[in-house]
């Protein structure tokens, strides 16, 4: 039997033992050294713990300025990140999570925070799914394995115009990957309105071998009825005006049925839910006033089903309704996606991301 290599395990494999080294990076230990953690003599805390003194909770967060840009780990070597957990402050599409892979200049990750961790609409939604939970208040966490063979940077970008708090630990190990290990990305994208008659892109110009893993949509709807009538499309590998995968509806796609609803047929209320698969863990409603839209989150995770693709790949939504005589009513919502998939490198170039106004959710 093959040495194990440390990297991702199950129920199956926790008994096995590795060569593997576990690391950690926190405000108590940026570098995540072995042994140097909790030596902290400075940090927001040391006030607090000024009749304790060295090892008390000195260190526990950071401070991020306006327009600063704070990298949270650069490891060198061989490895991968096994967990990240945070709970920043302040609005989640001004905090900009970007994550480099092996020295690039190019981004493999480029995220508003909020959205990477599937809570698109800056308010706490309780999310339980495999690779990714949401717990009270506002504890973002990503299982997502993230190999690395040469370096990993993360960095945090602040782009509001007001200092935010950044809790946050990065667990990691430093052990060899296997030549099959390919490397994460997540891209983000938003269109508000969506053009009428136009799809909603949610990836284009993947270039390399890979596999797509999940999806997560921050989704305001701008009429009145249902929404979720627009098909999915994987167009991969030379696919041209017809793609190799194609659904049957939004909601069908995020494994749930007709609207979401808890009555028969589409009737009733929408009902929210969150599994290890998929989800609709939010639905924001109107209250009367000044919260007028109705606005949804929700994601799809590949797990058990990833999407294989060995040279290039696209992924697209139909944002349809329904209008009078029983007819499709294309749509002019607010959407935003994160794409999340595994490839080689190099990374192909994402789109520009948008600027704040058009991140900001109002």
């Amino acid at each position: 039997m093959a040495a194990f290599n440390g990297l991702g395990m199950n129920m199956g494999t926790l008994s096995w033992l590795s060569r593997a080294q576990t690391r950690s990076i926190s405000p108590e230990n940026f570098a995540g050294e072995k042994g140097r953690g909790g030596m902290a003599v400075d940090g927001i805390a040391a006030k607090a713990a000024r009749d304790l003194g060295r090892t008390w909770k000195i260190s526990p967060a950071i401070t991020v300025a306006p327009g600063e840009c704070r990298e949270l780990a650069n490891i060198s070597g061989q490895g991968a990140i096994q967990q990240i957990w945070m709970t920043p402050t302040g609005h989640w599409r001004f905090s900009i999570l970007r994550i480099y892979w092996d020295d690039q200049t190019t981004p493999s990750v480029e995220c508003p925070v909020g959205d990477f961790f599937a809570c698109g609409w800056n308010k706490y939604a309780q999310i339980s799914s495999l690779p990714v939970c949401v717990n009270p208040g506002s504890a973002f966490n990503s299982y997502w394995e993230m190999p690395f063979r040469k370096r990993c940077q993360i960095t945090f970008t602040n782009i509001a115009e007001q200092e935010m708090t950044l809790f946050y630990q990065i667990n990691y190990t430093l052990t060899e990957v296997p030549e099959q290990a390919a490397y994460f990305h997540a891209q983000f994208r938003r269109t508000n309105p969506l053009p009428y008659r136009q799809d909603f892109v949610i990836l284009d110009g993947v270039r390399g071998w890979g596999q797509y893993v999940g999806t997560y949509m921050a989704w305001g709807t701008n009429n009145n009825g249902w929404w979720g009538e627009g098909e999915i499309k994987f167009f991969m590998d030379g696919d041209d005006a017809y793609p190799t995968i194609c659904g049957t509806g939004t909601e069908d796609y995020f494994c749930g049925s007709y609207c979401f609803t808890d009555g028969e047929g589409g009737k009733g209320t929408y009902r929210e839910f969150t599994t290890p698969y998929s989800g609709l863990p939010q639905v924001i409603r109107p209250d009367g006033t000044y919260l007028s839209q109705t606005r949804f989150g929700m994601y799809r995770w590949h797990l058990a089903d990833p999407i294989r693709f060995q040279t290039e790949l696209r992924v697209t939504l139909q944002a349809l309704g329904w209008r009078s005589g029983g007819r499709y009513l294309p749509l002019q919502d607010d959407i935003a996606s994160v794409a999340y998939w595994y490839q080689t490198l190099p990374t192909t170039p994402f789109p520009p991301l948008p600027d704040k106004d058009c991140l900001e959710v109002i």
